[in-house]
């Protein structure tokens, strides 16, 4: 067997990487013959996701009702004009983050991902409560999109919304206990749903605004005059109230993005995570500017912002910006279809947040800061009791069922969510910071890097400023004149304690310190020189091709 050049860890153990003479793959060896599990972020996940599935991944993964659906009422509250500009400010934050997150996880592909790098750029008890929040956030947001499922199914049936929940749970779990690669082929089968539904969706507006459909009415840019570009925000007219309708519209265009940063999470299970990740990271452009700023243009001239329909809270397709224009417009099959479209990227979505949420779990453990058990795999390298423990925040959708208690405290909890998210992209670009800072005070040039993302260490900066002010600005209209509702302020703002409390807690009992810029570990995690898996070769199968040379 050939043996390339050795290098050595953190704890001075040397590592070969070694070739077996008969196979493809290349695998790391310790002094022992074995990978050094919780060291630099090691997991004992496998490396089975192909490049396009990562891509794939990286276009898709996450979209669901929030864009088709959600997009209504940040259009109600701000008007065409103010939901265009915050969707481009917000996508502009969002791809500072990326880029940030995204040099990171191409020099440390590790299974430790978020949490880790908080834990060894700043303080393990940032990561500890980094992985608390951000574990939260998509671990109960399966249980938010399986129960939109279930309001999606009732567009066309009265059944049981309990037992669309219970199928799609069931699905949920089967998909996520099955190796990795399938998990994968589902995302990209469910992502090409989302695209071509979207280029659907696109091409019925750009009739409809023609004058093509069957009423053969021409909007063109009608509705931007009539009612107008902006909209008076909570009765307040004038600039002010055009200006609060935009940071409405600001603060919910941020829920819709959040989501978008998880496919970095797939380079510690990419065959070639030095290729698929900053490939990922770029086409994260492709995304925000095709899903979201072409969305939420073509919102502005297909439906006017003051239809009521935008706020009917059906849940279903049917306040969905895109349907009523459909509807408006005289077209009567579509509706159905953009459905069935939405409830895939649903299902999608809550299938995504699982694994996001399981490999939160193993990231805990190899920072051990949960007990190893969750950290156990299968033979395929599924770490099945993560899954198991992510997964049992779904039955959380039953909730949505009831109403009074059980439903406010589901609503409550899903508040809770969207917040930790936004502190994750600030918690995430502070770190690239602090990973900038180490390089400098060590010596290191970034040109050595695998990759380096562009604007650095400006767009971190960017995404931690703007990722906090949304923070911050989340509940402001609870400030407003006559608008205090202490219930909102709580749910709007309650997670920032929820995220010091445990950093303030770990710290006590653990006696944590700051990592300083010179002491950061910035080689242990590395990908070793010829560790990586090549792709096997072109697949035989034609809608792999077709999609691997797509994106």
């Amino acid at each position: 067997m050939n043996t390339s050049p050795s290098f050595t860890s953190a704890d001075n153990k040397v590592q070969h990487d070694v070739k077996p003479s008969g196979g493809d793959a290349t695998q790391t060896y310790t002094d022992k013959d074995e990978l050094q599990l919780n060291h630099g972020g090691q997991g004992a996940t496998q490396r089975r996701l192909r490049n396009y599935q990562v891509t794939m991944i990286g276009i898709c993964s996450g979209l669901g009702t929030g864009l088709f659906i959600g997009t209504g009422s940040a259009y109600a509250k701000a008007g065409p004009a103010g939901l265009l500009l915050a969707y481009i400010i917000v996508g502009f934050i969002l791809w500072c983050v990326m880029q940030s997150i995204s040099e990171l996880a191409t020099l440390f592909p590790v299974a430790g991902s978020f949490p880790h790098w908080a834990t060894r750029f700043i303080d393990p008890s940032v990561g500890f409560s980094l992985a608390i929040s951000y574990g939260y956030c998509y671990t109960i947001a399966i249980a938010s999109e399986t129960s939109a499922s279930a309001v999606l199914v009732s567009y066309w049936t009265d059944l049981t919304p309990a037992v669309v929940i219970s199928i799609a749970l069931v699905l949920i779990l089967l998909a996520n206990l099955a190796s990795v690669r399938f998990f994968g082929d589902v995302e990209v089968f469910s992502g090409a749903v989302k695209v071509l539904c979207f280029l659907g969706l696109i091409i019925v507006s750009i009739v409809i605004s023609a004058g093509g459909a069957p009423n053969h009415h021409a909007i063109g840019f009608h509705y931007w005059n009539n009612p107008g570009a902006w909209t008076n925000f909570n009765g307040i007219t004038g600039p002010s109230g055009h200006f609060c309708g935009f940071v409405a519209a600001f603060v919910n265009a941020s829920f819709s993005f959040i989501g978008v940063e998880t496919v970095v999470i797939t380079a510690a299970e990419a065959i070639d995570p030095h290729r698929s990740i900053p490939k990922a990271a770029k086409r994260v452009t492709f995304r925000i500017g095709f899903f979201y700023i072409l969305g939420a243009f073509l919102i502005g001239i297909i439906v006017a912002s003051n239809n009521p329909n935008l706020v009917s809270g059906t849940g279903n397709a049917n306040s969905s910006p895109f349907v009523i224009a459909i509807k408006e417009a005289g077209i009567s099959v579509l509706p159905s279809i953009v459905n069935a479209c939405i409830l895939v990227s649903s299902w999608s979505a809550a299938n995504s947040y699982c694994w996001v949420g399981s490999r939160i779990i193993v990231a805990m453990t190899t920072d051990r800061q949960l007990p190893q058990i969750f950290g156990r795999t299968t033979s395929n390298g599924v770490p099945y009791v993560a899954v198991i423990a992510a997964w049992l925040f779904g039955p959380l959708a039953y909730l949505s069922l009831g109403s009074g208690g059980p439903a406010q405290a589901f609503n409550w909890l899903l508040n809770l969510s969207t917040v930790a998210g936004l502190i994750a992209w600030a918690t995430l670009s502070l770190c690239y910071l602090r990973f900038h800072a180490a390089l400098k005070a060590q010596g290191i040039s970034r040109d050595t890097l695998p990759w380096k993302g562009p604007l650095q260490p400006y767009a971190a900066w960017v995404g931690l400023i703007g990722s906090t002010v949304i923070t911050l600005i989340n509940g402001f209209s609870v400030f407003l004149r006559g608008n205090w509702n202490t219930s909102n302020f709580v749910a709007s703002y309650v997670g920032i304690p929820i995220f010091i409390v445990p950093i303030i807690i770990w710290k006590i009992i653990k006696r944590t310190r700051f990592v300083r810029a010179s002491e950061i570990d910035l080689w242990s995690g590395r990908l070793p020189e010829g560790e990586t898996n090549e792709e096997e070769g072109v697949s035989k199968k034609l809608w792999k091709r077709a999609v691997a040379l797509a994106v």
